[in-house]
This record gives structure tokens, C-alpha cells and sequence, in this order.
């Protein structure tokens, strides 16, 4: 065991891209590695709480073999209105059966952690922790509503309110400042983007106003995500820079986030496994330290 209670452990967002860093969830699993703080948003979100649940198994099954079940969703089910990804299916309707959960060791574990959402009538940025996961169908909806793409998927109502992916909010999908809230001065980001990547500016704003017409905050949101996305990263390599922080960012990543294909995922996972076995004594040695 790897006592980390020092640090947060941050998990971005990528949809399938996620197949990637799964590994690096397994890896942290396997390790026993225990953090003060773990939170994500879209995809991250599962990381966090299959994280939390200590699944090595279910971890690496969410982003690869999961894809190959006939509910997972597709260009029939978008048509049919329950999105491209089937969100109700994949986070809400699965997780007794399909892709189980075991909700008594999350439920039992002390790490805080943090989940966020974006409203889509508003466009603020709404957090949720453990006090807000009393049961398996309050975590999995808001591990929903995190996850929901704006037009490839349904938005998720809770409480009378529409919510949209939480890489909409306020620092444009990293959820670094959530983590210094908390009180963390140390930081494990795991990152589906390369090192190098920087966010470009939306260059069509008047189009993406006109497709979301009916909810100008989220038109507001996707113009305003680059900037506040690589001000996140900014800050985290600065943290970096400082020694602060350990950053993971794929060297190899071989799909889209819209990846369904599963022989395409488990080579990407495995990519994702190479990697992170190769930076592993790096990680150690910062956790330790």
C-alpha cells in the first residue's frame, strides 16, 4: 500500500479515449494506492468511482469490452432518441447486472471526492460528493449527467433541472481547483490529451448559436471551454514545474472518444498499460514522497 493521502488524484474526461487511461486505474489499484481526494468529470467520473470501488476488473471492462454489448448504444439508438451512447443503459440500467457495481466497498470508502455537471439552463457548474450518493441510483445519475455529450446524448433531469457534461464548467473539464478547494497541495493528473495539446477557440460561435438555440448556456459554455481548459493545464504543468504535481499524458492514443470498436479499445487499453507500467517508478516515487 501506497499511503498518498497528500494528494489528489485528478481524472480527465475523453469518452472511449478513456479505454486508454483505465490502465492507469487498474495500475493504481493493483498498487493499493491511497489518495486524499479523487474527483473527474464525463468519463473521468467513471475512473473516480470505479476508483473508489477498488474494481481493477470492472475499471478496465467500462472502456473496452462493455462496448461491445448490443444496448451500449450506436447510429440506431441516437435515431431512436437514447442518444449515441445509451446513457440511461450505461450508467443507470447496468450496473446491477451488465457491469456490476460493488457499492458496499464504495460506500465503506473514506476518500472525499468530487463529480461535477454543467446545467444546461444556466450553464453553472454543480458539484456533488459522497453526501449527495446515499444510494447506487443517486451516484449513477450524476456519474450521468456528468457524462452527457450535448446533441449525441439525452440530457439528464435531476431534481427538475437538465444537466449536460461537466467538461462545459467553470475549468473546462481539469477539476484542479475543485482539489485545491479541498485543501490538496499535491496532484496526480491523469490526462487523455497529449502534453502538447492545446484547446483551439471556437471559430464558428454564430453556428454553434444556432444549434443550441434552445439552451444558449451551453452555446456559451463550448465558446468559453477552451480558454478555461488550458488555463487548468497552464496551471497544472506550472504545478508540475514546481514539483507539486506528476502529470500523465498518452503518448500513443489510438482511438476517438465515439470508439465502439472493442478489438480497437483493448489494443488502445494496452497501449495505456505499457505506458504506465514505463512511468510507474516515477509515479511511485512521487507518491511516496
Amino acid at each position: 500500500m501506497i499511503d498518498a493521502r497528500d494528494t489528489a488524484l485528478i481524472f480527465e474526461g475523453g469518452g472511449m479515449r478513456n479505454s486508454y487511461t483505465a490502465a492507469c486505474v487498474s495500475m493504481l489499484l493493483r498498487e493499493k494506492v491511497r489518495f486524499g481526494w479523487v474527483g473527474g468529470v464525463s468519463a473521468g467520473a467513471s475512473h473516480t468511482v470505479n476508483y473508489l470501488s477498488k474494481d481493477i476488473i470492472r475499471a478496465e471492462e467500462s472502456f473496452t469490452d462493455f462496448a461491445h454489448n448490443p444496448s451500449f448504444g450506436g447510429v440506431g439508438s441516437l435515431f431512436r432518441g437514447t442518444g449515441y451512447f445509451n446513457a440511461e443503459f450505461i450508467y443507470e440500467k447496468s450496473a446491477d447486472k451488465e457491469l456490476p457495481f460493488d457499492w458496499k466497498t464504495f460506500q465503506s470508502n473514506p476518500i472525499d471526492f468530487d463529480i461535477a455537471a454543467t446545467r444546461a439552463d444556466t450553464g453553472e457548474t454543480v458539484h456533488w460528493g459522497r453526501e449527495d450518493a446515499k444510494t447506487p441510483a443517486d451516484l449513477f445519475m450524476r456519474v450521468r449527467a456528468s457524462s452527457t455529450l450535448p446533441l449525441i446524448m439525452p440530457m439528464r433531469v435531476i431534481d427538475s433541472v437538465p444537466y449536460v457534461d461537466g467538461a462545459l464548467g467553470e475549468t473546462g473539464g481539469i477539476s484542479l481547483r475543485e482539489a485545491q478547494a479541498a485543501g490538496m497541495k499535491r496532484f496526480l493528473f491523469i490526462g487523455t490529451k497529449p502534453r502538447d495539446y492545446v484547446r483551439p477557440r471556437v471559430s464558428r460561435t454564430t453556428m454553434v448559436r444556432r444549434i443550441f438555440y434552445k439552451n444558449p448556456a451551453i452555446a456559451d459554455a463550448l465558446i468559453a471551454r477552451p480558454a478555461r481548459y488550458n488555463a487548468s493545464k497552464d496551471a497544472l504543468l506550472e504545478l508540475e514545474r514546481e514539483g507539486s504535481a506528476q502529470l500523465f499524458f498518452p503518448g500513443h492514443m489510438n482511438v476517438a472518444s465515439t470508439e465502439r470498436n472493442v478489438a480497437k479499445l483493448r489494443a488502445n487499453f494496452q497501449a495505456g498499460v505499457d505506458q504506465t507500467e514505463k512511468e510507474w517508478p516515477a509515479w511511485r516515487e512521487f507518491l511516496a514522497g
